[in-house]
């Protein structure tokens, strides 16, 4: 049995060569225009460095997929069509579709590249998979909404397509995120099938009366408040055993436009955890759970995967932002005579224990000594967006890709 792949989300390009270090085995990238999500912050992956970045995957050994999954208007396939030489010759892994123009046009001008039909097309049951594959395609993207059961049917049913299933991260509370709440909520200039949702369904919402005006009612789902749209994150690291019995080819993680440590700090976890389980299968991965807690969620759930139909306590009525458990500190950059240079994300103080992690180690330490190397003091804390000089009790064997974090679980889930 081949080990299933390990998806994580290239949000821009730093957080895709993170992600490959802390343990995927491939990345999904889009550009503007053509991508589901569009990308505000980093150094962002447009048409002019597509090619350097599906390049930087292949040298650190992973794979690249390609992200064309909006659904298109006339204008888009025009616009795209102007562009598929230069995505051609970026030379993806795979191209990620939904749209049947789109489909069209891949297989037009990238007839030798891999198809992986997106999790938009909401793909549920066997005789679809036969017609994606019958189509040309390599992979089908199954909808969030099925049952592990389900999934080992459609495997069992057909044989000779790979099947991908989300794992990890934010769900979407339309049907595998066939939405038009932000198209309305923000009367169209936010429209979420062409990468810019406003997540409106993760809103407080208050009721008025319309002959009471200005008399605003709580919505109550229940006494714990008002995000009655807003699902709880999907988290399957308990149950990847079963989804590699169901015959599970990769594994994905959602997130784009989560953080460079979020991105990293779950690939590590589920690299980890798949690593055990497949030389495993009883292996208990609680503990991989316990580390996921310390990443920003709005509570996880396993969704659709372990019943039919969601779960009654799959919401997340109280909180609509995701919450970390444990608070992301600060990125290594370079050492420097026994110091280590260190851009700061969250304030910490000198003598206080704080953990470091990278892609292979995990350690709690002390910043013993903080320097300004701009003003030449000495410091009693680390502020934030400083990039300082740090000495510290311990450090890791390898630093490199090292991410600083605050110890503990601030918040837990069940």
């Amino acid at each position: 049995m081949k080990k299933p792949e390990l998806l994580l989300p290239a949000g821009n390009l730093e957080k895709l060569e993170y992600a490959i270090k802390y343990g995927a085995d491939a990345v999904y990238l889009g550009v503007v225009d053509f991508s589901l999500r569009a990308m505000r912050k980093g150094e962002l992956i447009t048409l002019d460095n597509l090619k350097s970045a599906i390049e930087k995957a292949h040298s650190l050994g992973a794979k690249a997929h390609l992200t064309l999954n909006i659904f298109a208007f006339n204008n888009d396939i025009k616009n795209l069509e102007k562009c598929m030489d230069v995505i051609s010759d970026s030379n993806p892994d795979a191209v990620i579709a939904s749209d049947m123009g789109v489909i069209r046009l891949v297989q037009k001008y990238m007839p030798k590249t891999a198809l992986h039909i997106s999790t938009q097309t909401n793909t549920l049951n066997y005789e679809a998979v036969k017609f994606w594959r019958d189509l040309g395609a390599s992979r089908a993207i199954l909808a969030r909404e099925l049952p592990i059961k389900d999934v080992k049917e459609i495997r069992e049913k057909v044989p000779d397509i790979e099947l991908e299933v989300f794992v990890h991260g934010a769900q979407c509370v339309s049907f595998s995120g066939r939405c038009l709440l932000s198209d309305y909520m923000t009367n169209g200039e936010r429209k979420a099938n062409h990468g810019n949702c406003a997540q409106a369904c993760r809103w407080s919402y208050k009721l008025v009366e319309e002959t009471r005006p200005g008399e605003y009612y709580e919505i109550e789902e229940s006494e714990k408040g008002t995000h009655i749209l807003s699902t709880k994150d999907l988290n399957l690291i308990r149950h990847l055993g079963a989804l590699i019995d169901a015959g599970v080819d990769s594994f994905k993680i959602e997130g784009r436009t989560k953080s460079l440590y979020y991105v990293s700090a779950v690939a590590k976890a589920y690299r980890a955890a798949l690593d055990e389980v497949f030389e495993n299968p009883n292996a208990n991965l609680d503990k991989y759970y316990e580390e996921l807690l310390k990443v920003g969620n709005r509570g996880y759930t396993t969704g659709f995967y372990l019943q039919d139909g969601y779960p009654a306590d799959g919401y997340s009525y109280d909180i609509s932002k995701g919450l970390a458990g444990a608070d992301f500190l600060g990125e290594f950059h370079n050492e420097e005579n026994g110091y280590y240079r260190v851009l700061v994300k969250n304030k910490f103080f000198k003598n206080t224990d704080i953990e470091i992690i990278t892609p292979n180690e995990q350690l709690i330490t002390q910043a013993v000594d903080i320097i300004d190397p701009i003003k030449n003091e000495n410091l009693e804390f680390a502020n934030t967006n400083q990039e300082l000089l740090i000495k510290f009790t311990k450090v890791p064997e390898n630093w490199n890709y090292g991410l600083i974090r605050t110890v503990g679980i601030k918040r837990a889930e069940g």
